[in-house]
């Protein structure tokens, strides 16, 4: 009978104790300050757990991955890029956004002892050597979307979001982030296409760091007749500023300007000496193939989202780049070359439908496509409309 009774207070103390010890343990979401290189232009999002009683502090990050991976450019253009599960300490996490000059937000979450163990123990399986990578999908499969969906996956009830009013697309919150990174909004402009732009939901919005914290802050979790706010407190853990970083000194918009007005005077001297200015006019259609190669990979080859419907295919595509050497010899040979022609009716054709098309164009390709007509107009005017 003594024994009996021992062996249940040593039970119960157990159970005190493990009450007590996860009544200790805090789970967090945090959201990290975008940093300078492109990756990290749109912050990041991780999930912290700390128990005081084990002294262990480790952040869950779902947002790792190594360019030394085989064919990494490749598979990052085709969108077949893996990430995976990373666990370290919050020592060095910590040091290493403040490195970077990027803060962190830290929202403790409201969770049960139970929703604490389940949400452990899916981290843990999910750090599983057999589970640890993922295929990385920006908008719908990535750091932020994961830790989301943990998260709802250990809670006994149902995460009620706040609505947001505004009307937002893909490319309007990325443009949000790049504000001040001229060049690189200008490449994924180029990339996106009109799928990008149609408004989304608040669920879709979450794929972005910040619009996930901000959901977070009015987030209720509904238990049956109980509800709470999913949030329990906030604040910032890293207090960082990022340094400017010396960037190039002329934006997009004025190189396509200066672009312009130098194929502008190369063309009027051309009408004037009577003879087409056939190397210019070479190197515009070869970028202009280069710029129309990268896009038709996209369009035709690649998993990411959005890409598939980019109406700028019109404006770039390979063809000029295969017809490049036709245009070279009949450029040095000083003799007519029909595909002026068929490139000014479909450049002006693409220029009067660009407001009534379904996307948003970045205002830099509107100096471009006016360089690339120009050049034919030059020709046209020397080889058929003088004569």
């Amino acid at each position: 009978m003594r024994k009996l009774l021992v062996f249940f207070l040593l039970f119960v103390g157990m159970l005190s104790a493990h009450a007590s010890s996860m009544d200790k343990v805090r789970i967090s979401l945090l959201t990290c300050a975008p940093g300078s290189e492109i990756y990290a232009l749109f912050g990041h999002s991780a999930i912290r757990y700390e128990n005081p009683d084990q002294q262990e502090d480790w952040v869950f990050n779902y947002g790792m991955f190594s360019f030394k991976d085989p064919n990494f450019v490749m598979r990052f253009v085709k969108g077949e890029t893996d990430y995976q599960l990373g666990v370290m300490p919050f020592a060095y996490f910590e040091a290493e956004y403040a490195m970077r000059g990027s803060s962190v937000y830290q929202q403790v979450l409201n969770l049960t002892d139970a929703e604490k163990e389940c949400l452990i123990r899916l981290l843990k399986e999910n750090y599983l050597p057999a589970n640890r990578v993922y295929r990385y999908n920006y908008f719908y499969d990535n750091c932020t979307t994961r830790a989301r969906d943990k998260i709802e996956e250990s809670i006994q009830g149902k995460v009620i979001y706040p609505e947001n009013e505004a009307e937002v697309s893909f490319r309007s919150i990325l443009h949000e982030f790049m504000q001040d990174s001229h060049w690189s909004e200008f490449g994924i402009d180029l990339c996106l296409g009109s799928e990008a732009d149609q408004p989304i939901e608040e669920r879709k919005q979450m794929f972005a760091p910040f619009y996930m914290l901000e959901a977070a802050r009015g987030a209720m979790i509904h238990r049956g007749d109980t509800v709470v706010p999913l949030v329990l407190e906030e604040s910032k853990i890293v207090d960082a500023i990022l340094e400017d970083e010396p960037a190039f000194p002329l934006s997009p918009m004025t190189c396509s300007v200066l672009l312009l007005l130098i194929t502008m005077a190369i063309v009027v001297w051309g009408i004037r000496k009577g003879r087409s200015c056939w190397a210019w006019s070479a190197l515009l259609f070869f970028l202009q193939g280069i710029g129309g190669c990268i896009i038709a990979f996209l369009f035709f080859f690649s998993l990411h989202p959005t890409v598939g419907s980019n109406w700028l295919l019109i404006l770039f595509n390979p063809l000029p780049l295969l017809y490049l050497p036709v245009l070279i010899y009949r450029g040095v040979k000083g003799k007519k070359e029909p595909y002026h022609g068929y490139n000014l009716v479909c450049l002006t054709s693409f220029m009067i439908l660009m407001p009534f098309l379904p996307q948003e164009f970045n205002p830099t390709v509107v100096p471009l496509a006016l360089s690339l007509i120009l050049v034919s107009v030059g020709h046209l005017s020397i080889y058929y409309w003088k004569r």
